[in-house]
């Protein structure tokens, strides 16, 4: 089960969720200085500052968008640096920092339990110290899957060598299951966009990343215990699975679904028009599963028609399972914000999800969470038409979103906006990342206490 983490502000000298905003900006000036160095770049030149600080920034937040060919432009040490800013990035500066003073000193402090919960883990049965070997666990076992298939996939059906097939399958392993995007192809996957043998491995990843460690680690968890209880013969628990759950699981598998047929749909005599049957239908899963905060495309969304990248645009805004690697504003914050709408229609005072009841600060929290959202892509889209006028409203809105959402697809327009307009996306990735659980953590730790209440007046709505 998942234990709730005390509402106990912590002490004043220590406010994680200011830390791990911090945190996350030193790793990405950290990831900056690194990139500008003439090793990292593939012909030994010094990288503009632009073009490290929008890799560093897109690379920690998960996202994938790029202004330079991954594959082409960074040296061996580059991509290194690049995995190891996604690695650190998709487990968490926090998390990450907790776990090494765990392993130093055989035990966890009161610091790592706030800082744990403010990257948004919820602390598990067990406490800190499993939730964080939980969460490096999972992240290690998924990743070494996905990299054995690719790696096998790579040296056997494209002939790369052996090292060279391992170094690309590590790569694209690590970079799907933190929902990350980034390829080492100037195309990204269109290239293999006809081997299921490679986007089913990478979907695998990005919708298990985008699950959320807390939803990861419930499912493995009724899995040993049913496992258990077949080999002594004792009976399986019957208990339903947290609401969190149940909301991530069903969330994800509506969004993808309704994803692949609205792509197929809109697309089958667009992009996907020369394609097989079978590469179709491959092709629109994979274009269905990718928008909810991957970054890959096996396709290019520069064909795309305005309505599949308005469509793209919403699905990249709700993205995935929370305190996890994916972005956007959370499945489980659509459905609670859907829920309350439904409570206000059929008019019920109580917001119920799965026969519980959400409480009415959570309702808050989701609604503050989506407005704020909201503001911040409204205002980067007028940034970015002020900026670059030349680019379309629908390209503009999709790269804005992308940044955001911390999805890293693109139109194709990142390495051609102005200076001004890559600034503004670095500054929405790092909101996108940092933004939504620093914003709860921040909301669900004030214990503001006010000794008056205004007089109440209703205002006229609609």
């Amino acid at each position: 089960m998942l234990l709730p983490v005390s509402n106990t502000p912590p002490p004043r000298w220590f406010r994680p969720a200011q830390l791990t905003a911090l945190g996350f900006l030193i790793l990405i000036f950290a990831g900056t200085a690194l990139l500008c160095m003439p090793f990292a770049s593939a012909d030994g030149t010094t990288t503009p500052l632009m073009d490290a600080l929008f890799t560093a920034t897109s690379a920690t937040s998960l996202t994938g968008l790029v202004t330079v060919d991954t594959g082409s432009h960074w040296s061996i040490w580059g991509r290194i640096i690049v995995i190891a800013l996604i690695q650190i990035g998709g487990l968490g500066i926090m998390s990450i920092t907790s776990l090494t003073g765990m392993l130093l000193t055989g035990r966890v402090t009161l610091r790592a339990r706030y800082s744990t919960a403010a990257e948004g883990r919820p602390i598990l049965e067990g406490g800190v110290r499993a939730t964080l070997i939980m969460t490096l666990l999972l992240t290690l076992a998924f990743e070494l899957i996905v990299a054995v298939i690719l790696a096998c996939r790579f040296a056997t059906t494209y002939g790369m060598p052996p090292l060279r097939a391992v170094g690309e399958g590590i790569f694209h392993a690590i970079s799907a299951f933190n929902n990350a995007g980034f390829g080492l192809r100037s195309d990204s996957l269109i290239s293999y966009n006809a081997d299921a043998w490679i986007l089913l491995p990478l979907a695998g990843a990005l919708i298990i990343g985008g699950l959320g460690y807390p939803v990861l680690s419930e499912l493995v968890r009724r899995s040993k215990e049913r496992a258990r209880g077949v080999l002594r013969g004792t009976p399986v628990s019957t208990r339903r699975y947290s609401v969190t759950t149940r909301m991530t699981l069903k969330g994800t598998a509506f969004l993808i679904a309704t994803a692949m047929l609205l792509i197929a749909v809109l697309e089958w005599r667009g992009f996907l028009a020369d394609m097989p049957l079978g590469t179709k239908l491959l092709n629109a899963f994979f274009s269905g599963v990718t928008p909810r905060t991957a970054g890959f495309n096996s396709i290019d969304y520069a064909d795309a028609s305005p309505v599949t990248l308005m469509v793209t645009d919403i699905y990249m805004f709700i993205g995935g399972g929370s305190a996890g690697t994916a972005g956007g504003i959370k499945v489980t914050t659509a459905i609670v914000l859907l829920a309350a709408m439904s409570a206000e229609f059929h008019g019920r005072d109580a917001t119920t999800v799965g026969h519980r009841t959400v409480p009415k600060s959570v309702v808050r929290q989701a609604m503050t969470v989506a407005a704020a959202g909201i503001g911040s892509v409204t205002l980067g889209i007028v940034a970015l038409r002020v900026f670059d006028p030349e680019f379309t409203a629908d390209q503009v809105a999709f790269e804005v979103v992308s940044a955001f959402a911390t999805t890293g697809l693109s139109t194709g327009i990142t390495a051609s906006l102005s200076a001004p307009s890559q600034l503004v996306l670095c500054l929405l990735m790092y909101l996108g990342r940092i933004g939504p659980f620093t914003l709860v953590a921040a909301l669900a730790t004030r214990n503001i206490a006010r000794r008056y209440d205004y007089p109440v007046e209703r205002p006229f709505i609609g």
